[in-house]
């Protein structure tokens, strides 16, 4: 097994990242105050194990037993089995194993606590969902409702978002499927199926042959963590196959690639109105035009994409709610919560730390590939889906609405990144996989994640 010298170096720069970003907050040497603008307890009394958002709380549980046995199945047997399963078999396992990885990863800290129970919470949408008697009113009123300190202002996670998140959950209700249970099962149904979306676009804008490598590395990517069971997990589910649809839609492999555009424009145009932070998912879909054959060829998966996500935008617009106006209204209203006592000067760069611990060193060893021009100029579409994620994800940092839980909030983000590993040599698959997870079982194994 050999290590280069980029992921090498990759990996000493994501490590001493990571290390930095945990130590700093818990120092007292007379610099933090003046560096980071606040006191070390003003700090982490808001993120007890900054940059990851939760608290120190080494334990085991149901999922302890299982969760090791996926991961260490996924090293051993995963690269080679993803060589040889027929690619829908190929699509359906790596979907499987993501769902049962997460839902393994969640039991770790109990049914109640990891699972059922994550998306009742005093913050979370379902709290708000019986207070929705008359949809319509709902979505016409939201935006006088995102601001706080009034009678009838929305609850955190839902002031935070765009209308569709609430209805996703108001309509679960409505269908029998109440309470946190359901809600938590359909976010990890949707979020791991971002796995095999990953891997579908992969083989579009790429080959068959790098998505096969990059299947095990997202099927048991340490982001899963956070998929099960998170609303943005959910949102990560949406916009990972709106991404896929413009891939195939691109590449004209389907049988009718405008089917394929609306689809995307659909899914897409729905995931700005889950969460405002989409419409950075625009740096992926240009990056999955531009690997186009032509720009016809782009164009016709463009137009229809954009038709359907403008449509969508149109609807909302009549029912009474506009995106902008909630976007400069939120943006309002995380000044108004605890952002204030976050300093930019840390979460600048501590939210890469967290990126870091959510896709793994393998992953972070893969991204490291990227700088290698000539391999660029080989194979452009792997590496145009990573550059997209990383940009989208600058952009999410250096707006100064991203600060801690980004391993939750960058969800969307950063799912594409573990695909980077396909890029790694592959004597050294296993080696990464085993790291990435290895680092998963032990940070949901010492560290309590909140939401």
């Amino acid at each position: 097994m050999g290590v280069g010298r980029r992921e090498t170096v990759a990996v000493a720069v994501g490590v001493v990242l990571v290390v930095a970003a945990f130590v700093v907050p818990y120092l007292d040497l007379g610099i933090v105050t003046p560096l980071i603008n606040a006191s070390p307890g003003r700090l982490y009394s808001f993120a007890d194990t900054a940059p990851i958002f939760g608290w120190w709380n080494a334990h085991v549980g149901w999922g302890t037993v299982p969760a090791i046995v996926i991961g260490a199945a996924a090293v051993l047997w995963g690269p080679s089995l993803a060589q040889r399963l027929p690619w829908r078999a190929l699509t359906l396992a790596t979907w499987a194993t993501a769902c049962a990885w997460a839902f393994s990863l969640a039991m770790i800290d109990g049914w109640q606590r990891g699972f059922a129970g994550r998306l009742t919470a005093r913050h979370e949408y379902l709290r708000q969902v019986p207070t929705v008697t008359d949809i319509p009113e709902a979505v016409r009123t939201f935006a006088s409702r995102i601001l706080d300190y009034q009678p009838d202002s929305w609850i955190t996670h839902v002031s935070g978002h765009p209308p569709g998140a609430l209805l996703t959950f108001v309509w679960l209700d409505r269908i029998g499927l109440g309470g946190g249970a359901w809600a938590g099962l359909l976010c990890l149904l949707v979020g791991s199926s971002a796995a095999a979306a990953i891997i579908v676009a992969v083989r579009a804008v790429a080959d068959e042959h790098t998505a096969r490598l990059a299947a095990p590395f997202v099927a048991v990517a340490p982001t899963a963590i956070w998929i099960a069971v998170s609303a943005d997990g959910y949102f990560a589910g949406v916009a990972a196959w709106g991404i896929a649809l413009l891939a195939l839609a691109t590449r004209r492999t389907v049988r009718a690639p405008w089917l394929a555009a609306a689809g995307a424009g659909l899914l897409l145009g729905w995931g700005i109105f889950l969460n405002y932070g989409l419409v950075l998912m625009a740096w992926l879909a240009l990056a999955v035009l531009i690997t186009a054959a032509d720009w016809r060829t782009a164009m016709r998966a463009l137009l229809p994409a954009a038709a359907v996500a403008l449509a969508i935008v149109a609807l909302f617009a009549s029912a009474g709610f506009w995106w902008f106006d909630g976007y400069t209204l939120v943006q309002e209203r995380y000044w108004q919560g605890i952002a204030n006592d976050r300093p930019f000067q840390y979460w600048a760069w501590a939210n890469l730390a967290s990126v870091v611990c959510a896709i793994g060193l393998g992953s972070v060893a893969g991204i490291g590939r990227i700088f290698d021009v000539a391999a660029i100029r080989r194979e452009p579409g792997l590496y145009l889906l990573v550059i997209g994620a990383l940009l989208a994800i600058v952009c999410a940092d250096l707006s100064m609405l991203s600060k801690a839980e980004t391993e939750r909030i960058w969800l969307p983000f950063t799912i594409w990144l573990p695909a980077a590993a396909a890029l790694l040599p592959l004597r050294s698959h296993r080696f990464w996989l085993g790291v990435n997870v290895v680092g998963a079982l032990l940070l949901n194994h010492f560290i309590l994640t909140n939401w």
